[in-house]
């Protein structure tokens, strides 16, 4: 039965491809009469039809396209090809829309296998990585044009219907193994002080309309979108505010922003983002807590739990003078441990204002920045992090772009955006099978499509 299965596949996927060959060649084939405007301000001339193989996901198919030249400045193109996306590439959307998905899910091997398995595509690793990281690169770009016309004023925010009571923005960053050639002159954080990483820099950005039943904060179902890529900190302050406004979400009754210590997140957002409530997240404190406990006693377990108590319950309601005192009462004399102590203290000192956890409780928010570390390990761990990957810069921030499209719920909106795939697919669906009597004839045998297959 498996055979036969497959087999009957592969025929299916044969008449499919001679169908959408009838398709396209009714149209105009992307003639728009004798002579068409070049962007140098001539007029180009049309020279012809030229065929072109397309690899589809039903097969290879061929493709007649017209051919305009324009004498003045040299250049030459086919209209259709833009038309059907399938422009510098002889691959179709659909191929290229599989290849996204497969590589951006697993590595480019497995995904080529895949594709055979499940799609009976037959492209090499290689390729399949060429075409994702094409359409990820594609993606930034688009993401980046948004960006600088939110800095230059030419777009407003998308429409919201409701403006939320609260909207969230975290950040965090997280390494990236690379190639050798993307960390020259860069220190590491070993001994060696050799780097093998480049810090790609994530935010994302969702809504807070509730409280459950226990007075816990609840994220709205299916807000988080997701941005950043290997890219400056000032490159990404930029491009996580033209988030949070292109959303209409600048517009909230309260911005919070949420992060770790690190200093280039505040440094955002006390510049993109003034007047939000900052927090910093409970676990990283309770981090720095612990260290400071474990310095002070060791693996005094008696000693450490008596001491650890107390000062659990003043970070909780955010008594951050209480702990500094604690701090400065400890049994500490070895000059390592008291400038490690000292270092803590200036961390507490700082961010007082961000750890008024009582209290930022009391106001219904979260606390906790769980949602930007699980994104640190959808968007970048579990693609780009399996043993022995290195990367390029440009092929890591293309597959971090292509999963951070299709996790942030923009994947279908991003094809949509591709010119043709759809209008095609309308075609076909408006197209009666009967207007191509070879094929009606070479589906003898086979179950009639009946109304729903048009």
């Amino acid at each position: 039965m498996e055979g036969l299965e497959f087999g009957i596949r592969d025929r299916m996927h044969r008449l499919g491809a001679q169908l959408m060959e009838g398709i396209l060649a009714q149209g105009k084939k992307g003639y728009s009469g004798s002579c068409l405007a070049c962007t140098c301000g001539e007029q180009a001339r049309f020279l012809g039809y030229l065929n072109k193989e397309v690899q589809g996901i039903l097969g290879p198919m061929q493709v007649q396209r017209a051919y305009y030249h324009c004498r003045h400045c040299g250049s030459g193109w086919f209209p259709e090809d833009r038309a059907l996306d399938i422009e510098h590439t002889h691959y179709s959307p659909g191929v290229r829309r599989l290849c996204c998905r497969v590589g951006m899910s697993d590595p480019f091997a497995l995904g080529s296998e895949n594709l055979k398995e499940l799609a009976a595509l037959n492209l090499e690793a290689k390729e399949v990585e060429r075409i994702a990281e094409q359409i990820g690169q594609d993606i930034q770009a688009r993401e980046e044009s948004d960006c600088e016309t939110v800095f230059s004023e030419m777009r407003g925010p998308d429409a919201v219907k409701d403006i939320p009571e609260t909207a969230y923005v975290e950040m965090d960053g997280t390494g990236v193994p690379v190639v050798a050639k993307e960390t020259e002159g860069r220190r590491g954080k070993g001994e060696d002080e050799e780097a093998n990483t480049r810090e790609a820099k994530l935010g994302c950005v969702f809504t807070q309309s509730r409280l459950d039943e226990k007075g816990k904060p609840v994220r709205d179902e299916a807000s988080t979108t997701y941005v950043g890529t290997i890219q400056t900190a000032e490159e990404f302050g930029k491009r996580i505010y033209a988030e949070l406004y292109l959303r209409g979400l600048a517009r909230a009754k309260r911005i919070v922003v949420l992060g770790d210590g690190a200093l280039w997140i505040w440094g955002l957002a006390e510049e993109h983002f003034p007047g939000a409530i900052e927090i910093l997240d409970s676990f990283h404190a309770l981090e720095h807590l612990w260290n400071v406990a474990r310095i002070a006693f060791g693996k005094q377990d008696a000693s450490l739990k008596a001491w650890i108590q107390p000062r659990l319950r003043e970070l909780d309601k955010g008594d951050i003078p209480a702990l500094l005192l604690a701090f400065q009462a400890l049994p500490v004399t070895d000059t390592k441990s008291v400038e490690t102590i000292k270092t803590e203290m200036e961390f507490f000192e700082k961010n007082q204002a961000r750890m008024q956890y009582a209290h930022f409780r009391s106001l219904g928010l979260f606390v906790g920045s769980g949602v930007i570390e699980a994104c640190c390990k959808s968007v970048v761990a579990q693609r780009l992090k399996f043993s022995g990957m290195h990367w390029t810069v440009r092929g890591a921030n293309a597959i971090i772009s292509l999963r951070r499209c299709f996790l942030s719920g923009k994947w279908e909106d991003y094809w949509r955006s591709r010119a043709s795939a759809y209008k095609l697919y309308l075609l076909l669906c408006r197209t009666p099978i009967q207007c191509f009597p070879e094929l009606v004839r070479s589906r003898e045998g086979f179950p009639s499509f009946g109304k729903a297959s048009r």
